[in-house]
């Protein structure tokens, strides 16, 4: 077949290319598709793979298969991707067609600041095994069968209008009906197919019972089905609302699972307000997008899913979607109709967004239709008892029968009141209103009917409380660490204890009305797994509670953040029941702001567990807009801050649905009157109150938004509480102000009992704003806290008072935008009036007037610290005002104090300072946590004086900065005895059992392989003659590349080998920790100042693990000395800065920034606001420091803590820019590729590849080296993009990558050029560095001060007090042995961080791989680079040339194949003459991917047995990559290419057979297919030749062709049967002869037959004219057997025609004489 696959995702299509005749083609093609949508949109779409058969311009082709799975699958993948994985096909026309083939894929989906992570691409052997790689998640089977997924839609009701009344009024006027405007009908999506039911004209209460039938693969990798009751309008057909199932919550693939099922039960549907527009803005909402604003409709469904038997034979086989009648279904199936009751009480409206205006103001509460007075309209049918708020005038009642017991006849005519009375608002401060309710609080209280589900929320609340519970512990601990607290895993037991007892209680309680009415299979099967997964549960954290350690609380603390994740969502309910409550704020009869409030939140229960979490008590609820105006500035403002009661409950217990409330008030009824005790009341009026004092204490807030185009902000703080606010002061220029005031609130009033306030006191909100122009203010974020309340009749004292410092984060919108440091204390004023309080220090502080400071107990302790200032340079200043930078200066700020660099005098010349080292002394708290910010600004000192400010740096934390002087009572390295480290060559798998210990007071060895010595027993073996050829490449075959592959494999086995080691540790996890706890050795934690520190840390891993590490690292040593030796580098998988620390261990590099940050929908991306970057470091020390660290040798005052830091004067540089290759470019043209080329820029320099560019290729390899001379500091930052070539218009930027090069040159880890693995003079791993081992080590002594290097005899060499063995013998090119100390002295360097006080880790010489960027995609990446960089100063030495990298060059090789004979080849055709089954055979072969070039021997004519002789040699010239096994070929794509492009594909050879047929197309009979490097051995005989050679080859032992030269023997031929089994068709006898194009030449061969070395012609019997010979045989058949029947119906037609003509002929004559009576 000629298969094209196509990939689908919504209406993108994107094809490939064709492949010709070919059922296992090989694409290599890679398509992007690019979404701007939100998540949630994304994540549904259908990605559709599907392969199409002869597809071009004319005909669309004909479907071979799909498979679909949605986005949200994928992204939920680890790493968001599916890699190297097979997808399986299946035909959705006919389902019981199993599986019709696979296609290989990877499927990523990257979103904004994903990075990909491709696992890495070594030449990797085909992954053949197709079962163990299917694409699908984990945990779905691999064999998946067809099913059935009925969705019955029974009915819906409450559906809002969707038509203007004009028009109906209009109608009703002509007509005279009166029709509910609407016509809906409901459309459910899924697996991207869509089914629709009828649609009901004009009701708002329409009954479909209809079932819509999709058919799709179990379990189907598509999550979510959408249900969506639509309007049918031909003009605006729109979605009335939405409701989302989500497959994985209505069923469970457990041993105990259930299939998908769900119902009869009701869904809620929310979305924009009820009230019809013809152009709703908030349509989205409807759609399902955002939370929905008001209740839209319900809509009564059921699901089922019935795996289908494709093996039996009645079932309809397509997957088209059906739609069919159903039953209707009783009522009652639902669960029993109840009346519920739902009060709310209005404590408190403040914060009322001023810019609503001064109308009066009321608040409208709703449940479901309930309560809405506006749009509400639709009276209900079906219940007669079901009450609606009519149409609109509230007036209407009727009377209720049977109401609950107790109250008998009081509920006569209860109506529902859902509004409070219009209140016109008072002004608070210049932002917002407050409604004056003082003591007066007006409620509201709707009577509802729903079916009665209530046990579905209990279960939910239950759960959710104990998730509630556990967030709040989980935070807790957290807190514990961050702040550095004692014992946060007594707190983490505490935790894992209540969730245990939590879980147990779940249990009881969900146990019990098991067989209440409405019970669905849902229900009940949710109930088990709830109940499994929990008693789980519980039994988990008993015994996770046992293994919590100190040393081991963040472990634990990750998994206890599973179970809440798990318990979340076990908590989510499938079947809705009660809708969800909402409250809006009306003005004017507009609807303004709402929230929304689940109604399983308020749900009350006997039962205090089930009830919900705000049922009957006091919420803090902020308004907000709806939909869209609710995102982005608008949304950042509070539409009003309601204090709020609400409880909901059956009418039957209301009994005490006021008991939550605050004491101390007086109901007053709506009605007066004798005998309605039990009415609820329409206000309550609260007699008692209390007077308080609120004191905030506002000490300080960091790192803020900015807000100013400065990239600063004016910032002060307002406080709200109750009705009262007020301001901090206003500080210029900051984002970290310290404000450091008391705010005092007076008198303020709060109703309620005392004892009430002190354990529950309202919140206060904390708004902070940035000053602009007087009298306006931008809002920079807001934070919430509680305080601490003091009662008149507490002591002021601790443990509560004073109240600490805390942090509290501050929000703008979804963004966390700062934290603020405050307290706040709420005092009770008593009847002594304010004496009693605790005094105020008055305001000392003069100069800052009235101004109270925060009071000695709360602000914190401060003590004198000395920080010390580095300043190195400046870089990549941008413009500000259009004007350069000319002569900046920086500026150090920290708590007041300060100091100021030096200027730099021309910032085009020298971007450096010339005083490096400052320093000033600052008050700072001696809590860490407390530290202020530093802030770092830039000033460009423009003439007369001026300063502009360029930008600014907030160090939010001193912490990495701070030094801590060495700890005196630990040893000291240097009194420590001799460490002596052996390099001496050993067996592999003892080598890893020697533990390294590297602490001072023990002698460690550590053994580590030296190759060289390897080599040397190897060459010894091949004098010996033993063959050892295969595995020992010839030196001279080795390139650099051979090293860059065995490094890559290398790498990939690390990897792989890492991953089964986190696997198994998580295994036996439970097992390491109960046995880390006893294998801490005491004397490791002694080790001395902070190195030793990191250490010990190190070691407190588990022996265990480091055994099985050890274990797996022998393994792949194993591996690896059966492998053969080549030297390796180090291959990263990321950028060096990320393994590095960005190399900034003493040289920092700071972003500056300017201008404001975003709203949430225009994220200004942080990149946008740099403008330049600072370099230098800080010291922060306590003053005084001890004695000692001054007396060091050599010690300079001027350089303080910044000792033997190099020169920052200009220097050159010469840089040597490697690029390996690139992968996974973007596609930058329209077909799909790209023809990329490399472009390098290093200040003023810019080298373009563009000649070199390589055409159609994503995935090009560049091996190139290029040089630059540059000058540090002015040119450092190295760009190297990839671009797209094109051969009109302007070359696309791909992606570009940016290196920080002075970094790296200053960096103590010597990222100048990495260090080799081993020292050779000649050959493929020449030393590249000027500097030999031996000069570098010296130098590395000198500068860090450490004693040596003392070479030894006997190969040691001595550093500080580590002594190093090695091998001292260097062998040159002539394979002249001479001594040498670099050996030792490269060990010593590659063991450098193992030096005390000096060491580091030194770069080794490596390829990094650094990802793409392309600043108009800001966040995802375009692709991966591999590089490196050198860097050599040009006042050294100078370097040696570089190192070659260029691409190999594929050798040209011919394959020549003799196809002797053929076998058993089955027989097509019948014989026209003798009907004997024959063939006419001939074979055709080709090189995989080179269809275009196959050759095909003659026919064997009518062969009778299937035996075939042919003598004919095919010939197969090609370019091979030895090294990566694959075949290089180059050929253009189209007529229309410009050029040829160069494709990699695998070396196969396919051989077929066919029949020849003269006048229609040939027959194929079977292929066989040999891939050249690892192929079955020939059988010797026809014989022995069978099927399995083909079915069984991972089994067989294979060959390589390029190995043995030349083979022979036979090979099977097979092809599909009708039921897609694959089975033996033919036999061939062939012999492959392989040679390099040079023996080629000496000894040709000709094609087919010919000269030269001809093949003699085969002996074929001569059956092709056997009826010539034997005719009466022939006759005979074909007159007796074949053609019979044939004969004699010929006969009987002549016969009949004979009649007719006579009957004709005598006819007229007969006729004349009858006439005429003769």
């Amino acid at each position: 077949m000629d298969p094209v696959v196509c990939v689908e995702i919504g209406d993108d299509k994107k094809y490939t290319s064709m492949k010709e005749s070919t059922n296992s083609p090989y694409y290599n093609e890679y398509f992007v598709f690019e979404f701007h949508v939100p998540p949630d949109v994304m994540f549904d779409k259908i990605l559709k793979l599907s392969v199409i058969h002869s597809k071009n311009l004319l005909r669309s082709g004909t479907l071979v298969g799909t498979f679909k799975l949605d986005i949200g699958t994928v992204y939920s993948q680890p790493e968001h991707q599916f890699y190297h994985k097979w997808a399986m096909l299946s035909d959705p026309d006919d389902i019981t067609a199993g599986v019709k083939g696979y296609v290989k894929c990877d499927i990523a989906v990257v979103a904004k600041g994903d990075n990909i992570k491709s696992p890495h691409k070594a030449n990797e052997t085909d992954e053949d095994d197709i079962e163990g790689n299917l694409l699908l998640p984990e945990g779905v089977p691999s064999e998946r069968q067809w099913a059935r997924y009925y969705i019955k839609i029974y009915r819906a009701e409450g559906l809002p209008k969707m038509n203007t009344s004009i028009m109906a009024n209009m109608k009703k006027a002509f007509i005279g009906e009166n029709k509910d405007l609407v016509d809906p009908y409901v459309q459910v999506l899924f697996a991207g197919q869509r089914g629709k039911t009828s649609v009901q004209k004009s009701s708002y209460e329409p009954v479909w019972n209809e079932q819509i039938l999709f058919t799709e693969m179990f379990p189907p990798l598509c999550k979510r089905m959408k249900i969506q009751i639509r309007d049918s309008d031909k003009v605006n057909d729109v979605a009335i609302g939405t409701h989302f199932i989500d497959l994985r919550k209505i069923s469970n693939d457990g041993d105990k699972g259930f299939l998908p099922t769900l119902g009869p039960a009701w869904v809620n549907m929310y979305g924009s307000t009820r009230n019809y527009t013809l152009m709703d803005e908030h349509q989205d909402l409807n759609e399902g997008l955002g939370e929905g604003v008001s209740f839209r409709a319900r809509l009564l469904i059921s699901i089922v899913v019935e795996i289908l038997d494709t093996a039996s034979t009645e079932i309809m086989s397509t997957t088209e979607v059906q739609v069919e009648q159903i039953q209707n279904i009783s009522e009652y199936v639902t669960g029993k109709m109840e009346e519920f009751f739902l009060f709310g009480a209005f404590l408190e409206a403040t914060m009322v967004d001023r810019k609503i205006g001064d109308k009066p103001i009321s608040f409208e509460v709703t449940i479901g239709n309930y309560g809405n007075q506006i749009d509400g309209v639709n009276k209900p049918t079906m219940h007669r008892k079901k009450k609606d708020g009519g149409d609109g005038d509230e007036e209407e009642s009727e009377l209720l029968q049977n109401s609950s017991e107790d109250e008998a006849e009081d509920d006569g005519d209860l109506v529902s009141v859902s509004t409070t009375p219009p209140m016109k608002p008072v002004i608070t401060d210049r932002n917002y209103f407050h409604l004056p309710y003082f003591e007066n609080k007006p409620c509201i209280y709707i009577k509802s009917w729903w079916q009665d589900q209530r046990r579905r929320l209990y279960n939910a609340n239950i759960m959710d409380k104990i998730a509630d519970k556990l967030e709040e512990g989980l935070n807790d601990v957290q807190e514990i660490i961050k702040t550095e607290k004692a014992f946060p895993e007594r707190r983490l037991r505490g935790v894992l204890e209540e969730l245990g007892s939590g879980c147990n209680r779940f249990v009881t309680l969900a146990n019990k009305d098991q067989n209440q009415t409405g019970m669905t299979k849902l229900d009940r099967e949710r109930l088990k797994s709830c109940m499994r997964e929990l008693e789980n549960m519980s039994a988990q954290a008993k015994t996770t509670r046992s293994q919590v350690k100190k040393n081991t609380v963040k472990d634990k603390l990750k998994l206890v953040q599973n179970f809440l994740q798990k318990l979340r969502f076990l908590a989510e309910e499938p079947q809705h029941s009660i809708p969800d409550v909402f409250i809006w704020m009306m003005n004017n009869n507009k609807r303004i702001a709402y929230a929304r409030i689940p109604s399983k939140d308020i749900l009350y229960s006997i039962v205090d567990e089930e009830s919900g979490k705000d049922c009957g008590k006091v919420k803090t609820v902020f308004l907000k807009l709806p939909g869209k105006k609710g995102f982005g500035p608008a949304g950042w403002t509070v539409q009003a801050k309601m204090e709020l009661y609400l409880w909901l409950g059956l009418n039957k217990q209301r009994k005490d649905f006021l008991s939550g409330l605050p004491n101390g008030f007086e109901e007053n009824k709506a009605v007066k009157g004798p005998g309605l005790q039990s009415f609820p009341p329409i206000s309550l009026t609260y007699i008692m109150k209390q007077e308080f004092q609120l004191r905030v204490h506002m000490y300080q807030a960091r790192s803020l938004f900015a807000a100013d185009n400065s990239g600063l902000s004016d910032p002060f703080a307002r406080v709200f509480f109750s009705t009262h606010s007020q301001c901090t002061e206003v500080l210029n220029e900051t984002l970290c102000p310290t404000w450091d005031q008391l705010l005092v609130f007076d008198n303020v009033e709060l109703f309620g009992e005392a004892c009430e306030l002190r354990d529950d006191p309202p919140i206060i909100v904390i708004e902070i704003y940035d000053q602009d122009t007087p009298g306006k203010a931008e809002f920079i974020g807001r934070t919430f806290a509680k305080p601490i309340t003091k009662m008149s009749d507490e002591h002021y004292g601790p443990p509560r008072f004073p109240p600490q410092l805390e942090y509290y984060q501050i929000y703008r919108g979804n963004n966390i935008a700062g934290d603020l440091l405050a307290a706040f204390e709420l005092l009770q004023i008593g009847a002594a009036g304010k004496a009693d309080l605790p005094p105020i220090d008055g305001p000392t502080d003069s100069e800052r007037g009235p101004i109270l400071p925060v009071p000695m107990g709360i602000r914190p302790v401060l003590s004198k610290y000395r920080i010390e200032v580095l300043f190195w340079g400046l870089r990549d200043l941008k413009r500000v005002n259009l004007a350069q930078v000319d002569r900046p200066r920086v500026d150090i700020e920290c708590a007041g104090k300060g100091v100021q660099s030096a200027v730099i005098q021309n910032y085009k010349k020298n971007p450096n300072f010339s005083t490096l080292v400052k320093w000033f002394e600052v008050d700072l708290p001696e809590n860490e946590l407390l530290h202020p910010p530093l802030n770092i600004r830039v000033v460009d000192c423009r003439a007369f004086g001026r300063y502009t400010l360029v930008g600014s740096h907030a160090v939010g934390s001193l912490r990495k900065f701070i030094y801590r002087p060495p700890d005196k009572t630990a040893n000291n390295w240097s009194t420590a005895g001799e460490i002596i480290v052996n390099m001496e060559p050993e067996p592999p798998i003892k080598k890893m059992e020697t533990c390294v210990k590297l602490d001072s007071t023990s002698d460690a060895v550590v053994k580590v392989d030296v190759p060289e010595e390897d080599k040397k027993e190897k060459k010894k073996k091949k004098k010996k003659g033993e063959e050892i050829e295969e595995e020992e490449p010839d030196e001279s075959l080795l390139d650099w590349w051979s090293k860059y592959f065995a490094s890559i494999e290398t790498m990939t086995e690390q990897l792989k080998a890492q991953e089964a080691a986190a696997a198994e540790a998580e295994e036996k996890e439970d097992m390491e920790i109960a046995a880390e706890g006893t294998e801490i050795k005491p004397h490791e934690s002694h080790v001395k100042g902070s190195k030793g520190k990191e250490k010990s840390k190190d070691k407190g891993k588990s022996s265990k693990e480091d055994k099985k590490k050890k274990q797996q690292q022998a393994d792949l040593l194993e591996k690896k000395n059966n492998k053969q030796k080549i030297d390796e580098l180090h291959v990263y998988n990321k950028e060096l800065e990320q393994e590095c620390g960005n190399f900034e261990d003493w040289l920092h590099a700071f972003n500056l920034y300017r201008g404001k940050i975003g709203d949430d929908d225009d994220n200004v991306t942080d990149e946008e606001r740099i403008v330049g970057r600072y370099k230098g470091s800080l010291c922060v020390y306590k003053v005084p420091l001890p004695e000692d660290v001054a007396k060091e040798v050599g010690f300079d005052p001027n350089f303080g803590m910044f000792q033997g830091i190099p020169n920052n004067d200009p220097i050159n540089v010469l840089v040597r820019v490697y690029v390996v290759r690139a992968t996974d470019l973007h596609p930058a043209d329209i077909n799909g590729k790209a023809d990329p080329y490399v472009v390098i820029k290093l200040g003023k320099t810019e080298i373009k590849d563009k000649e070199n560019y390589i055409s159609k290729q994503l995935n090009p390899i560049f091996g190139k080296s290029f040089d630059i001379e540059a000058t540090f500091p002015m040119e450092s930052m190295l760009t190297v993009s990839v671009f797209d070539w094109d051969l009109v218009g302007s070359d696309d930027l791909i992606g570009e990558t940016k290196i920080d090069l002075e970094n790296r040159f200053y960096s103590k880890q010597r990222a100048t050029c990495g260090i080799a693995q081993t020292y050779s003079i000649h050959g493929y791993n020449t030393w590249r560095d000027p500097m030999k081992p031996t000069q570098i080590l010296t130098k590395l002594c000198k500068e860090g001060k450490v004693d040596g290097p003392h070479f030894g005899p006997g190969g040691r060499v001595k550093v500080a007090n580590r002594v190093f063995l090695g091998p001292t013998e260097l062998e040159d090119e002539n394979g002249l042995k001479k001594q040498t100390d670099e050996h030792l002295a490269l060990i010593a360097l590659q063991h450098w961080e193992d030096i005390p006080r000096a060491g580091c880790k030194l770069i080794p010489e490596h390829v990094e791989t650094r990802p793409l960027l392309n600043p108009e995609k800001p966040g995802i990446e375009q692709g991966h680079l591999e590089m490196w960089v050198d860097m050599f100063p040009t006042d050294m030495p100078a370097p040696g040339p570089a190192v070659d990298i260029s691409p190999r060059k594929p050798k040209k090789y011919e394959l020549r194949v003799i196809i002797w004979n053929t076998d058993e080849v089955i027989l097509e055709d019948d014989d026209y003459f003798t009907g004997e089954k024959s063939s006419d055979i001939f074979v055709r072969g080709w090189l995989k991917g080179q269809q275009e070039d196959k050759q095909d021997t003659d026919v064997h004519y009518h062969s009778l047995t299937g035996e075939g002789n042919f003598n004919w040699r095919f010939i197969f010239p090609f370019d091979y990559l030895r090294a990566e096994e694959k075949i290089v070929m180059s050929k253009k794509e189209s007529m229309f290419s410009w050029d040829e492009t160069e494709y990699k594909i695998p070396a196969r050879l396919t051989l077929q057979v066919w029949d020849a047929d003269h006048f229609s197309a040939d027959d194929f009979l079977g292929a066989v297919e040999l891939d050249l490097n690892r192929f079955p051995r020939g059988a010797k005989t026809a014989k022995q030749c069978s099927i399995d050679m083909v079915l069984n080859e991972q089994e067989l032992p294979t060959i390589s062709i390029f190995k043995q030269k030349r083979v022979k023997g036979w090979w099977p031929f097979v092809a599909q049967n009708e039921n897609d089994e694959m089975e033996l068709t033919g036999k061939v006898e062939a012999e492959l002869q392989l040679l390099t194009a040079e023996e080629a030449e000496k000894s040709p061969a000709g094609l087919a037959r010919n000269e030269p070395e001809p093949l003699e012609k085969p002996n074929r019997p001569d059956t092709s004219y056997i009826w010539f010979l034997s005719p009466l045989k022939s006759i005979k058949y074909l007159v007796c057997t074949r053609y019979k029947w044939l004969i004699i119906k010929i006969v009987l037609a002549l016969l009949l025609l004979a009649m007719l003509g006579l009957f004709l002929y005598s006819m007229p004559g007969y006729m004349v004489k009858k006439l005429l009576g003769a």
